[in-house]
């Protein structure tokens, strides 16, 4: 298995990985939703705002995960973790694990100082995420599952240091994706 940055041409391959992961997890429309927000985020996101690594194995894309810049008022460098797709055919063998650890990794060469998420704690506490309080650390959009509000700090910085607003990338500023 080969964990990378991704390459251009393989966007629209990505795009249809979230489509029919989520298509099959949650229904057709929120595989549509999803991959909307995929090719968005390529489209719309600006370089430097995001990252987005890949499991190939052989020649096919298995997994793919997107991190996309936070903005708060005190200028932390910071990312969002979302959305992850693995296909379906490969999940539970650890890929979207090792995948989101490669990237916090990279993450962390190029001195981030945190990355937040918004999904399933159970999951995202086995790559070190820990559960936030929106109230302390508040999300772009109101949360309709709070406790899924989940943090890591890359730089050994408090969580106390993201203060303010918080703006997302283009892409996320639709409050169905919160």
């Amino acid at each position: 298995m080969n964990l990378r940055q991704y390459n251009a041409e393989e966007a629209n391959v990505i795009v249809d990985l979230f489509k029919s992961v989520f298509a099959t997890s949650d229904g057709e429309a929120e595989g549509a939703l999803i991959g909307k927000l995929a090719a968005d985020l390529f489209e719309t996101t600006v370089d430097g705002d995001l990252f987005n690594y890949v499991a190939v194995d052989g020649d096919c894309v298995v997994a793919s995960i997107f991190f996309t810049r936070l903005e708060f008022d005190n200028n932390c460098d910071s990312y969002i973790l979302g959305p992850v797709a693995v296909r379906s055919d490969r999940q539970r063998e650890g890929i979207g694990q090792a995948l989101i650890s490669h990237g916090l990794s990279d993450l962390t060469d190029r001195g981030v100082d945190f990355v937040l998420t918004y999904g399933d704690p159970n999951f995202y506490r086995k790559v070190g995420f820990q559960q936030i309080s929106p109230a302390t650390i508040k999300a772009p959009f109101r949360l309709s599952q709070p406790d899924g509000w989940l943090g890591q700090s890359l730089s050994g910085t408090s969580f106390e240091t993201l203060t303010g607003s918080c703006t997302c990338v283009n892409a996320f500023k639709n409050p169905v994706y919160w």
